[in-house]
């Protein structure tokens, strides 16, 4: 990354919050974090506009989501960063099986639908037709639910460019073991 970010020692405002809670949740400062406090309001929008999306489809579905919509994007960082988020809502066993292959990891078929949705979303958007609406609906899913959906995925894919285009480095995470870190980036 050749952008230089805002050193913790020098963040103020918007920038200290910011690091300030990563810090606390995670334990560290990650570097996406840092680059995209060089528009601290940017990423302000980006988190309330995450969380909006987030608590209407819960915190499962939204896991799920996002990391279907990492794996098209082909985002490393995504994919490690919400799949550690996911130990809380998933064993590591389970989490290993839905980042190697959600359709036989033991979820429920409305759940499997719903992440191939938000996978082809970042694939290929502009291929997207009714018939792939109507698969949710098929499995339960309300308009209101398709539309977080595909927010979801979309806005992971916001970020996701927004940091690959960077050559954002992609960092270790605390507390992922080496072969659920593995099976979160396998195949991107």
């Amino acid at each position: 990354m050749i952008i230089q970010t805002i050193p913790e020692s020098e963040a103020t405002g918007l920038v200290a919050e910011s690091y300030a809670a990563d810090r606390a949740d995670l334990g560290y400062v990650p570097l996406h974090t840092k680059a995209m406090n060089l528009n601290p309001e940017a990423l302000q929008a980006f988190e309330q506009l995450t969380g909006a999306i987030g608590g209407a489809l819960g915190t499962r579905r939204y896991r799920l989501v996002t990391l279907a919509a990492a794996r098209g994007a082909r985002s490393a960082h995504c994919r490690l960063a919400h799949g550690r988020a996911s130990l809380a809502l998933f064993d590591e066993d389970q989490l290993t099986g839905i980042a190697l292959d959600y359709r036989s990891a033991g979820l429920s078929d409305a759940e499997v639908a719903m992440m191939e949705f938000a996978e082809k979303v970042s694939r290929d958007a502009s291929s997207m037709t009714d018939d792939d609406s109507r698969r949710l609906r098929e499995h339960g899913f309300s308009d209101t639910e398709i539309v977080n959906i595909a927010l979801a995925a979309a806005v992971r894919n916001y970020y996701s460019r927004a940091v690959q285009a960077l050559a954002i480095e992609v960092e270790e995470l605390p507390g992922l073991s080496a072969s659920l870190h593995a099976a979160l980036v396998s195949g991107l």
